[in-house]
């Protein structure tokens, strides 16, 4: 399956979507609305992709201005495509792709991220690592979750849901810390 990057200095770029069952991809009018509403926020921005799959989101983010975009997937299948994403698109020298388990890397970085993106398995929501991203957000920064439409969006102590938005079968939720509301 193949990914359109929508906008910015890639658009139109197509990638190599996810060819494993184990992700799911979000789709385009989805992740253009959700670009659309943090369109302001994504210019020099330090973004982590977690639970990349194919990286759409992270390389989405550079192609609308981002300053840099970390990977984090421990799927092979996945760790492949979002390396042959990053080389296709040429944005190697504003990439990091880390081959890892989410939970694992964030005990091993000191790194904070203005906007963190956590699109984890549907199957697998891993909410309690998901809390603990929030964990990485910098002052101001902002997070948003991909989860399942059906079932309420996790929340922890520090952070608020500063907006939710369903679409059907998925819903966004968008975290700032506590401290930047």
């Amino acid at each position: 399956m193949n990914v359109r990057i929508i906008a910015g200095t890639l658009g139109g770029r197509i990638i190599d979507g996810s060819a494993s069952d184990k992700t799911h991809p979000m789709s385009e009018r989805i992740r253009n609305a959700m670009f659309n509403k943090i369109s302001d926020e994504i210019e020099g921005a330090k973004v982590l992709d977690a639970f990349a799959g194919s990286g759409s989101l992270g390389l989405e983010a550079l192609s609308r201005g981002a300053s840099s975009v970390v990977f984090v997937d421990r799927d092979r299948i996945a760790q492949k495509i979002i390396e042959k994403n990053i080389f296709t698109l040429k944005v190697e020298n504003k990439s990091q792709l880390i081959r890892a388990n989410v939970s694992s890397w964030m005990n091993t970085t000191e790194e904070r991220f203005d906007i963190i993106f956590a699109d984890p398995p549907y199957h697998d929501p891993q909410l309690s690592t998901v809390t603990k991203l929030f964990g990485l957000l910098k002052p101001n920064g902002l997070m948003v979750l991909s989860y399942p439409g059906r079932g309420e969006a996790p929340t922890e102590t520090g952070v608020v849901v500063v907006d939710n938005r369903s679409y059907g079968n998925a819903a966004l939720a968008y975290y700032r810390r506590k401290d930047a509301v």
